[in-house]
């Protein structure tokens, strides 16, 4: 297993990596990054933790559409994720709507998620 040192919002990892792997691990981080600093830099959200949920939500919720697209596909226009954090908890899904509520109790508990 390989180690690469990468960089996430100005932050240094340590991350393994299969050989072989090392391209698809730089995209992967790259995504990630670019994820968090467009959260960061819209100044929503300052909380290092909720800005790495958010940004795992948005990610996550844009590979699942990838895997099923019709119904991906509505829920997009239906859930409104931006860059800029997920704002889609409009009424328009009520499943979006209650994952962020239970996000956002869990987070209100103790600030962080571990």
């Amino acid at each position: 297993m390989k180690q690469l040192e990468v960089q996430i919002m100005g932050q240094s990892y340590l991350l393994g990596c299969p050989e072989g792997g090392e391209q698809r691990m730089l995209e992967a981080v790259e995504k990630v990054d670019g994820a968090m600093c467009r959260i960061r830099d819209a100044g929503k959200v300052k909380a290092r933790d909720r800005i790495a949920v958010l940004a795992a939500l948005n990610l996550a919720f844009d590979a699942a559409g990838r895997h099923s697209a019709p119904q991906a596909a509505t829920a997009l226009a239906s859930a409104d994720l931006t860059s800029a954090g997920i704002n889609g908890a409009n009424g328009n899904d009520p499943r979006l709507a209650g994952l962020l509520e239970r996000l956002d109790r869990a987070l209100r508990q103790d600030g962080r998620l571990l």
